[in-house]
């Protein structure tokens, strides 16, 4: 299985027609009119998507029904990738009884290699309104997963942990609350090569800071790691400046600070830092950068795809300017 992100999806993506480079099966109560015959072949050429809802679309009222039907229709063992949609009432209810579920049904999975735990589209649950739990279990139960990823801030834990496979980690939220960052900064992930945390606002629970971000660039626990996204928050500019001299930039092939409130003193700091040149992307997009910083940024990292798509420009209430992330609420 290829392990893969297209960051072209958009930012809150349901992944309801390919995940990990894989084609989508929906695990549905009452499937389309015309219905494959029987299961796909392989369960494991496809990523099986679970989830509840009373929208009347097809899917079960309760994601515990779903689960037992992908038990039932799937060769589990050969399964290797997995998305969790909505459940019921998940913007009141956590998603705990779905991971006490998939810890309990570890022994069925042992191919499992990917695994997206909250693939909710704003139009049946904003990113701010997502009831998560402790995340940590998971990544014990699964030793061999490859790629973790999981959307939502409210009620989201994480401890720190040590994982000898995992090679992408994304955190999607509105708001990341700084415990669940410096758990992400203390985990021991050697073979990490992905990483990407949206931080959000303080108004949806962000409380990360700068420093807590400190040993991730610094890149001690990080020996694989090829990309790294700190992207979506309101303290972009200092962030760029702390990347500018941070030790794990040197070995990128890709850095992401997007979605958030890039000014030009940020990428003035950025270009004031260490070399960009050996990055093969720097992806910028979402940003309040002027024309004439924009064009400092292209002219200085020539050989670089530089994304500075997006340009914003500051909302004005009273005379005082007022600048927005991409995903907040």
């Amino acid at each position: 299985m290829k392990i893969e992100y297209d960051s072209s999806y958009g930012y809150q993506h349901q992944y309801g027609e390919s995940y990990a480079g894989l084609p989508v099966v929906h695990v549905l109560e009452s499937p389309p009119a015309d219905p494959p015959a029987d299961p796909p072949a392989d369960a494991g050429a496809v990523a099986w998507r679970i989830c509840a809802s009373d929208w009347g679309d097809g899917s079960f009222g309760r994601v515990s029904d779903a689960f037992d039907a992908f038990f039932e229709r799937a060769d589990a063992g050969r399964v290797t990738a997995i998305v969790i949609g909505e459940w019921e009432e998940c913007y009141q209810a956590s998603s705990a009884p779905i991971v006490e579920r998939l810890v309990r049904e570890a022994g069925r999975l042992p191919a499992l290699r990917a695994l997206f735990l909250g693939a909710i589209s704003s139009d049946r649950a904003e990113i701010s309104w997502i009831q998560q739990c402790d995340v940590t279990p998971l990544l014990e139960a699964y030793p061999k997963l490859e790629r973790f990823e999981v959307r939502g801030g409210s009620g989201l834990e994480l401890r720190p942990f040590r994982h000898e496979a995992l090679r992408m980690l994304r955190v999607e939220t509105g708001g990341l609350p700084g415990e669940v960052t410096r758990a992400v900064a203390a985990a021991d992930l050697p073979a990490l090569e992905h990483l990407e945390l949206w931080l959000g606002v303080p108004d949806y629970g962000g409380t990360t800071t700068v420093a807590d971000l400190g040993p991730i660039l610094r890149g001690e626990r990080l020996p694989a790691l090829r990309h790294l996204g700190l992207q979506d928050s309101e303290l972009q500019d200092e962030l760029a400046a702390a990347v500018a001299f941070a030790p794990v930039v040197a070995r990128l092939e890709s850095l992401a600070l997007s979605m958030g409130v890039l000014t030009d003193e940020g990428a003035a700091a950025l270009l004031t830092g260490q070399p960009l040149t050996h990055l093969r992307r720097l992806d910028l997009h979402h940003h309040y950068l002027s024309d004439e910083m924009m064009r400092r940024v292209a002219e200085a990292l020539p050989g670089v795809e530089v994304d500075l798509s997006d340009q914003e420009q500051p909302d004005e209430d009273d005379g005082e300017e007022w600048h927005y992330v991409a995903v907040s609420e």
